[in-house]
């Protein structure tokens, strides 16, 4: 069964539009490799960041959430500690609420008996 993960990573505030779809594309290419699927891309955009990180005040947010096997997030986080435009990166496994049986059938049922005496 695959989880759900989801991965947040901050570029460089000095990438060019160009530069931000090609590093985008290197991970979710790492990440279709070790098998991730349903993988969803959201560019949050340049972002102030709340205290310096390596000598940056600004960052670019990208944020991937997909399902995939555990063993598909070391590659690519390895990729982005070795890479230059990541300055910070997180990755999550998400609790998703598990559905609750239909409420329907069992909610308040009530029987009436008439006790003779």
């Amino acid at each position: 069964m695959s989880t759900v993960y989801e991965t947040i990573y901050i570029l460089r505030p000095d990438l060019g539009d160009e530069q931000v779809e090609q590093a985008i594309a290197k991970y979710q290419n790492l990440l279709q490799e070790q098998g991730a699927e349903n993988i969803e891309i959201q560019n949050r955009g340049k972002r102030r960041l709340a205290y310096e990180i390596k000598k940056h005040r600004d960052g670019i947010y990208i944020q991937m959430n997909y399902t995939g096997p555990g063993s598909a997030i070391a590659p690519m986080e390895r990729a982005m500690r070795l890479s230059e435009e990541v300055i910070r990166y997180l990755t999550i496994k998400q609790d998703l609420p598990e559905e609750k049986a239909d409420t329907a059938d069992t909610a308040d049922t009530t029987e009436t008996v008439a006790v003779t005496a």
